[in-house]
């Protein structure tokens, strides 16, 4: 005989302002199988807890259900009170009194009443369930980090210094990222070279981390703790465990006007190339789409010829490696939103009009100017720069409504750059609001404008054009003077809106990923689970989830790797028991539910007799792939398949109990 405890949660206000949880926790004392209810102001706390605990020991209860918020926030809390009380935790079950009930409704009767029908469908459901145990599932304890920035090294030295085996992949040459291409970092205008190569050739030179740049994830098959991820190496032409790096290649190759993407198109590069100086693995690839010998068949080899240990072979081609991980880490990135589309700013048609990340390259000693500011148009020192913020960022139009966080702060370092590199130049800039939250970022800005000079013209620019003198035109509205402003202006800098990784979306497909409606990835939890995803064993760092600076990159990378290091901590992984079943002796094999799952978890299965002979084929389901959706048991012809947790008996119970 089914004994259930029902324990009625206030939240607060969240719930007992609209539901009457007192009166809840008397009507449900008088449900069939109830013989303890109580209600508490916050039953997750530790008074809370112990309220359970006590309870099912005292009532000797068979099954409780707490009356609550979301099981997605705190299932995973009772579950664990009842199992230290002795009680299976699957014998527990939550209602979800306040996102379904007391959210939604004002009427504190009609409310109240509702609350009573969810938790009487709650009580029909824990008499019917059955002790359940774990899922153990074996864990290969390797991780694959997907981008080789600032967030993919941090993640993947933070792992393999936990002495765990990581597989780093980046689609690029060498790893390094956007940081790679900066010039100094806010607040403290340190060089970002020197803070970020060091980290780069550790993690190319530590023994956990197998790198493998100029790679892409073309599949990603297996569950958590045992994926199998096939990555595309593309074509190098230069084999890298011969190639010095020499330079003696590049030296000769007659296609030297190619716009180098690592200078944002301002500098050029030869068809083979290293993306920059300090570039790992330093190392040369060669551009297919550029190389006069792989574009005709035949022709030029200069570089082949060039090469003193000859490492260039044109036959190369692309190789499909298959990895086993056990966690995988999204690290993949941001992309600057292109600028074009706003036809009044030039639409991308003003050669002195560019972003931010062609200002760091100006800027940077590394790059096309050897860290000279000049005009990409002549090459003349600029004597008054206009900066203009939120270009495109907060723009619904542009189907961009958010912050890109990060545009405030470089702008305020673009401006102090400029000052220290021309010292009597006139930097502008005009802003919406100026958002510098972080450590020492508000006294940043103020810098900027009380020692460095920096004028900041609260308003949006509505034009930007070139005068016959070449002069290009700002026209714009200083909204606390409540005046137009007219700027003469040299070069223009655009601080263009933060978007995702092309790429970001296939990518999230493969993994089960969620992405949100400005397509970053979306996190299980933005409060208690902000680096994990909804897909097990998939993490995020850094600006994939949304745009970030450095020192929050940094962070979640960490945050990643200690997740990605607990779940290797056990030989074996612990998986909730919601699993499919398989009534073989009712199965028909019409493999309907074979095509309809999801995740490739169920399979054909031979049953055989005592001698081995074949008696039937039924379908059987993989506990490690089975993610508990409950398709199979849907689309089951022969109504051979249950869902443990949710059987057809519990469902139709708490069906019956709303006639």
């Amino acid at each position: 005989m089914a004994r259930v405890g029902v324990f009625i949660c206030h939240c607060g206000e969240n719930i007992a302002r609209t539901v009457d949880c007192p009166s809840l926790a008397a009507a449900a004392a008088r449900l069939d199988g109830v013989v303890h209810a109580a209600d508490y102001k916050y039953m997750c706390s530790d008074p809370g807890q112990t309220m359970v605990r006590e309870a099912i020991v005292k009532h000797q209860l068979t099954g409780v259900v707490v009356a609550a918020c979301s099981p997605r926030m705190h299932e995973r809390t009772f579950r664990s009170a009842a199992a230290a009380a002795g009680l299976n935790p699957y014998l527990l079950e939550m209602a979800n009194i306040r996102e379904h009930c007391s959210w939604v409704h004002s009427d504190k009767a009609a409310a109240t009443a509702k609350a009573l029908d969810l938790l009487r469908m709650m009580v029909e459901k824990v008499r019917r369930n059955r002790a359940l145990t774990p899922i153990r599932v074996p864990v290969e304890p390797t991780a694959m980090v997907i981008g080789g920035g600032i967030a993919g090294i941090q993640a993947a030295l933070d792992i393999a210094a936990g002495g765990k085996k990581v597989v780093l992949v980046d689609r690029s040459p060498s790893i390094g990222g956007h940081m790679a291409r900066l010039s100094e970092t806010f607040p403290t205008l340190d060089c970002s070279q020197c803070i970020l190569t060091p980290r780069m050739v550790e993690a190319a030179t530590h023994p956990n981390i197998t790198l493998m740049t100029y790679s892409e994830v073309d599949a990603v098959d297996g569950f958590v703790g045992n994926f199998e991820v096939t990555i595309r190496r593309k074509a190098r032409y230069v084999d890298p465990a011969v190639c010095t790096g020499c330079g003696e290649c590049w030296a000769k190759c007659p296609q030297k006007k190619i716009a180098s993407e690592f200078d944002a198109g301002l500098g050029l590069r030869a068809a083979i190339y290293r993306p920059f100086p300090q570039a790992v693995p330093n190392k040369p690839v060669i551009d297919a789409a550029h190389c006069i010998r792989l574009t005709r068949g035949k022709g030029c080899e200069l570089c082949r010829k060039a090469c003193p240990r000859d490492a260039i072979h044109f036959d190369d081609a692309d190789a499909i490696q298959k990895v086993k991980v056990g966690a995988i880490v999204l690290a993949t990135g941001f992309d600057l939103w292109d600028h074009a589309a706003y036809g009044e700013y030039g639409g991308g048609r003003l050669t002195d009009v560019i972003n931010g990340f062609q200002f760091e390259r100006l800027a940077s000693a590394s790059g096309p100017t050897g860290g000279e500011i000049r005009r990409p148009s002549d090459g003349q020192t600029p004597k008054t720069i206009v900066f203009v913020q939120c270009c495109g960022s907060r723009d619904e139009k542009q189907g961009l409504p958010y912050c890109s966080k990060i545009c405030c702060m470089y702008t305020a370092k673009h401006a102090m750059l400029y000052r220290h590199k021309v010292h009597d130049g006139r930097a502008v800039v005009f802003y919406m609001d100026i958002r510098s939250a972080g450590k020492g970022y508000d006294e940043f800005v103020r810098r900027a404008i009380e020692a460095d000079g920096a004028q900041y013209v609260r308003g949006r620019v509505s034009r930007i054009y070139r005068r016959h003198d070449g002069k290009l035109i700002v026209r714009g509205a200083d909204t606390l003077a409540g005046e137009a402003v007219t700027v003469e202006a040299d070069l223009v800098v655009l601080a263009d809106a933060v978007r995702p990784r092309a790429g970001a979306r296939p990518l999230a497909q493969m993994l089960g990923v969620g992405s949100d409606a400005n397509g970053f990835y979306s996190e299980a939890h933005p409060k208690l689970r902000p680096v994990e995803t909804a897909a097990a064993g998939v993490f995020l760092a850094g600006a994939c989830q949304a745009p970030k600076d450095i020192p929050d990159t940094v962070a979640s990378a960490s945050a990643c790797a200690a997740k990605v290091l607990g779940l290797f901590a056990a030989p074996q992984l612990e998986r909730e028991p919601i699993v499919a079943r398989v009534n073989r002796e009712l199965c028909a094999h019409c493999r309907a539910c074979i095509k309809g799952c999801p995740y490739g978890a169920i399979e054909d299965f031979e049953v055989k007799d005592r001698k081995g002979n074949l008696v039937k084929v039924v379908a059987s389901v993989n506990e490690g792939l089975c993610q508990g959706c409950g398709t199979c048991a849907a689309i089951c012809r022969s109504n051979s398949i249950d869902l443990d947790g949710f059987t057809d008996e519990q469902i139709f119970a708490q069906i019956a109990t709303m006639e």
